[in-house]
């Protein structure tokens, strides 16, 4: 067999969440810079990105800018623009620097209600402003343990993307809810599985679907992130906790096969 000349390019992305203030975020994305131009291509075989609060994207813009090290940001609304208290588009993370944006987290999902038709229209505002869209989607433990799995990530899949998702503008993540911040991890076989019908969708339903980037997320630590990225259509990893500690996060983006 041919070895594929062009081989998917992981992805390993950090979602901050609600932690970071100016002084300690600087200097994390600081670090991350460093790490990564100190690095040679054979040691940094991924991309490596970094989602802040949005209060600190403008200051991180500059500290990442001509790296290695690629900004995002954790969420987005549906429109351009409007009288929306509190709410940021993506056109204006985009002006903010930003070349990534995350939709539909659970967090989101759960505690703000978003729907798969509102993640979509995210998604597609993402689009639109030239950004590209990190969309999550994932089972809760009760419908895991009611064998329910793999039909809700179809679901999620199937009504979460955009028709016009490719390859090239979103990068799908597989979090179980179960496993976020619990310190809970599918079995690889688990993973495997749900990455497996994954990839048959975007075949089917995705643009190079052959080439979407599918990441894996919910307690990706230093210690088990070798043996979650090796696995088949495992295309990087979305990060939680260990991607507030450089050393962590740096070790994870080194276990990219």
């Amino acid at each position: 067999m041919i070895a594929d000349k062009n081989p998917i390019q992981p992805l390993i992305a950090g979602n901050w969440k609600m932690h970071g203030r100016r002084a300690d975020g600087a200097a994390l994305a600081a670090e991350l810079v460093r790490q990564a131009r100190r690095s040679g291509r054979a040691e940094l075989r991924c991309e490596l990105v970094i989602c802040p609060p949005a209060t600190l994207l403008t200051a991180l813009a500059d500290i990442v800018a001509d790296s290695p090290v690629r900004l995002g940001a954790q969420d987005c609304h549906h429109l351009p623009s409007g009288a929306h208290t509190g709410d940021i588009s993506a056109a204006m993370l985009a002006d903010a620097g930003c070349r990534y944006v995350i939709v539909g987290h659970s967090e989101r999902r759960t505690q703000h209600g978003e729907s798969d038709d509102r993640v979509r229209a995210k998604a597609e505002a993402a689009h639109a402003a030239g950004l590209i869209a990190i969309v999550c989607l994932g089972e809760t433990e009760a419908q895991r343990a009611g064998g329910e799995a793999l039909a809700v990530v179809e679901r999620q899949f199937r009504a979460s993307l955009p028709v016009a998702t490719a390859a090239a503008n979103t990068v799908v993540a597989y979090e179980p809810v179960w496993a976020i911040g619990t310190g809970k991890v599918p079995t690889t076989a688990e993973i495997a599985a749900v990455h497996a019908q994954l990839r048959t969708l975007a075949r089917e339903r995705v643009a190079s679907g052959e080439r979407l980037r599918l990441l894996y997320g919910g307690s990706v630590k230093p210690g088990n992130a070798a043996e979650i990225l090796a696995l088949a259509n495992v295309n990087g990893a979305l990060v939680g906790g260990a991607s507030l500690d450089a050393g962590d996060f740096w070790a994870i983006a080194r276990s990219c096969p």
